[in-house]
């Protein structure tokens, strides 16, 4: 069975087919080039590491209408590729959708009419950035007033620093740090409220305090019954990818293909949401920027963003004053580092992103607004 692995692009696009035995490579070369659609076929050679030598890797190229063209070509030739027109369709379809919207029960979110901001909220002593700063809850909740004044669309709260190294802390604890808060921001707000956690007991008792998104930095693997608490309480669902835990996610994480496992993970997610009753439409993935990546994984997956697209769910980038940014600019300080934020969020954006997570709010939204305008002619 052939499998579609890739489409990316950037105008003309690539779509990587992979598992064809030569044989049939040659038939499917005939196909696409009698057709006369325009598209580009090309055959990779093995690596040396393939398992399977005999098989080959088929890239297309071309535009979306070549593209759509050449799966017609293809399903003309009945019982040759079965499936593959269908795929190659299907993927076409996810990579270009923009019409996403995701109900925040009963608030809805259009995040194709442009990009939207999640505005970072810590309710704790020791997140990287700025730990410390929010643990009072009334300077928290000014604080989340000024985010939504200044652009923030979603406001999330974590009562558990996720940073490199982090300890975790007990649920009775992110409970008193979290809940109050949010108590106070459902009665004081119309801004839809995120809790960021992978506790399904501290994600039960945020929805019911007037939460509508679980952030689960695990993608539902941490708490097995994290996908059916978001079922039954209505709530969207942000799938993020992680390879490891905080406490150990830094130490030398390895990956043979970084964007494909990424990939191969948040589609497991989706699937873990979906069998529990999530739909579909209320989810989300995240690629998890600095959550088991080097530094070179990390801007390989920024540049690569656009091929998450084809999971078909909008893509919610939270790269605000990480790490790797200070690794590229040299600045130690995560307060520093806004500007190289600001690039990583218009280069988010014309990859694709439809939701940036990030702790300056007001700054970000002028670079989202004026992405938007260039890119997409909305402002």
């Amino acid at each position: 069975m052939e499998t579609v692995l890739r489409i990316s692009g950037r105008g003309s696009l690539v779509m990587t087919l992979n598992g064809l035995t030569s044989g049939r490579t040659d038939i499917l070369r005939k196909i696409v080039r009698a057709s006369d659609c325009g598209a580009g076929i090309e055959c990779a050679p093995p690596s040396p590491s393939e398992r399977q030598p005999e098989r080959t890797q088929v890239i297309l190229s071309g535009t979306s209408g070549q593209l759509r063209h050449a799966a017609l070509a293809i399903a003309s030739s009945p019982g040759l590729f079965p499936e593959l027109s269908n795929k190659i369709i299907t993927l076409l379809d996810y990579y270009l959708r923009s019409d996403y919207k995701i109900d925040c029960r009963g608030k809805i979110l259009d995040l194709g009419s442009r990009t939207h901001i999640m505005g970072i909220l810590n309710a704790t002593p020791d997140s990287f950035s700025d730990g410390g700063l929010y643990v009072d809850t009334d300077r928290a909740v000014r604080h989340a007033q000024e985010m939504a004044a200044a652009g923030a669309d979603i406001i999330d709260i974590g009562g558990e620093s996720t940073r490199p190294g982090a300890a975790p802390v007990s649920e009775e604890e992110e409970l008193a740090r979290v809940i109050p808060l949010i108590e106070r921001l459902a009665s004081e707000s119309t801004v839809p409220l995120s809790v960021d956690t992978y506790k399904s007991a501290v994600a039960r008792k945020a929805l019911e305090a007037g939460a509508s998104i679980i952030n689960d930095i695990s993608g539902l693997r941490f708490s097995p019954d994290m996908a059916k608490i978001a079922a039954d309480y209505g709530a969207a669902v942000v799938v993020m990818h992680i390879k490891g835990t905080p406490r150990d996610m830094q130490q030398n994480p390895v990956y043979k293909d970084v964007v494909g496992e990424v990939m191969a993970y948040l589609e497991e997610g989706l699937e873990l949401a979906e069998k529990a009753g999530v739909g579909r439409e209320k989810t989300l993935i995240d690629p998890g920027i600095g959550f088991g990546k080097t530094f070179e994984q990390n801007l390989t997956l920024l540049n690569c963003l656009d091929e998450l697209r084809t999971l078909g769910r909008p893509i919610l980038l939270g790269a605000s004053r990480k790490k790797f940014i200070g690794t590229a600019l040299n600045l130690p300080v995560p307060a520093e580092r806004i500007d190289g934020t600001a690039a990583t969020v218009a280069l988010g954006i014309e990859r694709g992103a439809c939701v940036v997570r990030v702790h300056d709010v007001m700054r970000m939204t002028q670079v989202a607004r004026m992405t938007d305008a260039v890119l997409k002619n909305k402002f």
